[in-house]
């Protein structure tokens, strides 16, 4: 019989985590995919990347509604725990012999635990790496509750280790993300208008010229900060008038305030170079990375996918502390007058050289595979 795998999806950059696994797992002979879409990954206002899923031919087994309004430290433990709750029931109902975690998003620990006192065998997709904010707690808490491991880059793996995991517990696989950056580098052309595909707010901005892409999420552990510390980064850019992609912020506390920082600005100032969006497939989103002249924020596509392509990013504040860097990556605070700085030198030295630090565009067929002839179990002990 097919092993049923289960993969838990919970916002939108999540599904471009795990979107090459997908199709591996739901394509390979010996297993059967049960895809459960979660959390943000089905609201509107964050991109609702379940149509997305469905536009790409996936047909989810369960959708699980969890995230409660408000965007702060609050909401974010109750939906941890009404995930807790509903995503034990999915697991009741769909059996599988396996469930997939992905990541370190804070949703993603409802799935890990849930599985874990269900004695359901626990794959973590992306563990062993440091950043800041409360991803850094919840990666490494599922790496201590999953049983087997995915890692992206050889430190990472070493890290996974020396918590104590069973080496032989512990994957290379590389990032799933970065499978779709190599199909893009394969096929990099713009076959279209992002503003007439996708809609957003704002102006047609001509894009010929060149363009850059900010995308800002709060930093849970300063969520108080948000609006201050998006405020420093939209007058940096607005100040420098370049056309503008402006992606909007998810779910996690301190939303409102990163969400509030741009409405106001936008109002106030009416900024004639910035448009916003809420979405892309993600290959469309990697061909506009290809051709900016930069990549302006703080998100991990900065770091992994755009290491890989070489696109010039500017990494504000502490987010990403502590994660693996290629040479595409200047790293500043949230200052204006640095950030603007870091823009322009970027504009100065053009495309950064393509580092192959998080894989090499296979990883999604070697997890399959894992997924496929790796014994499941549910025991474990500390190595050490």
């Amino acid at each position: 019989m097919k092993r049923k795998v289960c993969i838990v999806v919970t916002a939108r950059p999540s599904y471009a985590r795990i979107k090459t696994v997908l199709e591996a797992v739901r394509d390979h002979p010996e297993l059967e995919l049960q895809l459960v879409v979660a959390a943000s990954a089905l609201l509107d206002r964050y991109g609702n990347a379940l149509d997305v899923m469905v536009r790409d031919g996936f047909q989810p087994s369960a959708h699980v509604y969890m995230v409660l309004e408000g965007e702060n430290v609050t909401t974010m433990a109750k939906s941890t725990g009404l995930g807790l709750v509903e995503l034990a029931t999915v697991f009741d109902n769909l059996k599988p012999d396996a469930v997939v975690s992905v990541a370190d998003r804070f949703e993603t620990l409802a799935t890990a635990v849930a599985a874990s006192y269900m004695n359901i065998p626990t794959i973590h997709v992306q563990g062993g790496e440091i950043t800041g904010s409360i991803d850094e707690k919840v990666r490494h808490a599922v790496t201590k509750l999953a049983d087997a491991h995915f890692v992206s880059t050889e430190l990472a793996a070493e890290h996974v280790i020396r918590m104590g995991e069973r080496p032989e517990r512990v994957f290379l696989t590389g990032c799933p993300s970065i499978d779709i950056a190599a199909r893009v580098r394969e096929a990099p052309d713009m076959t279209f208008d992002p503003i007439h595909a996708y809609g957003g707010s704002g102006p047609n901005l001509p894009l010929e010229d060149g363009y850059q892409i900010v995308l800002q999420h709060p930093v849970t552990t300063e969520h108080e900060d948000a609006l201050h510390q998006v405020t420093e980064t939209l007058e940096a850019v607005a100040e420098l008038g370049r056309p503008t992609l402006w992606f909007w912020p998810n779910v996690d506390a301190g939303s409102d305030g990163t969400s509030k920082g741009i409405r106001v600005f936008r109002e106030r100032e009416k900024p004639g170079n910035f448009h916003l969006f809420r979405n892309m497939f993600p290959e469309d989103f990697l061909r506009l990375l290809v051709h900016a002249t930069a990549i302006v924020g703080n998100s991990s596509v900065a770091i992994r996918e755009c290491s890989y392509l070489g696109v010039p990013a500017v990494n504000i504040g502490s987010r990403q502390q502590g994660r693996e860097r290629g040479r595409n990556v200047i790293d500043v605070d949230h200052d204006r007058a640095a950030i603007a700085a870091a823009i322009a030198d970027h504009a100065r030295r053009g495309k950064a050289p393509s580092d192959h630090l998080y894989g090499d565009g296979r990883a999604g067929a070697r997890i399959a595979d894992c997924l496929a002839t790796t014994a499941l179990t549910v025991e474990k002990r500390l190595t050490y």
